[in-house]
């Protein structure tokens, strides 16, 4: 049925596929990683354009001035600032008093010592 020369042609056959399989298997991984770099190339180069934008924006003293006095609230010395309070409107009088008063890992907190501690039988 299977001849030697036959035998022989199938291990010829497998000993290259065998001999083809690292070679692919290393350009397959090198073709992934080449992609995986430009995109990260193509992300900084994006950063460097927004750095670069934001350089020149810094540069402005225009720029410079109107973000300290609308973020950092800063004035000339011979300005007046005014600082406007709103008064307490009904829906803040009106506070649902279910809310708690105090931050959540407050009473997570409180909650944890009231285990802690002694219970009302244990002391007997």
């Amino acid at each position: 049925m299977l001849t030697s020369r036959a035998a022989i042609l199938a291990l010829v056959v497998c000993a290259i596929a065998l001999s083809l399989a690292y070679p692919l298997r290393e350009y397959v991984m090198q073709q992934a990683q080449i992609a995986q770099l430009q995109d990260e190339r193509a992300r900084m180069e994006e950063n460097v354009a927004y750095l670069r934008e934001r350089e020149e924006e810094l540069n402005d003293e225009e720029y410079v001035e109107r973000e300290a006095r609308v973020r950092l609230h800063y004035q000339y010395p011979d300005e007046t600032a005014y600082i406007v309070i709103r008064p307490e409107t009904e829906a803040e009088a009106e506070a649902d008093p279910a809310e708690p008063t105090e931050p959540w890992f407050t009473q997570l907190w409180r909650s944890v010592e009231e285990a802690d501690g002694p219970g009302p039988d244990d002391g007997l």
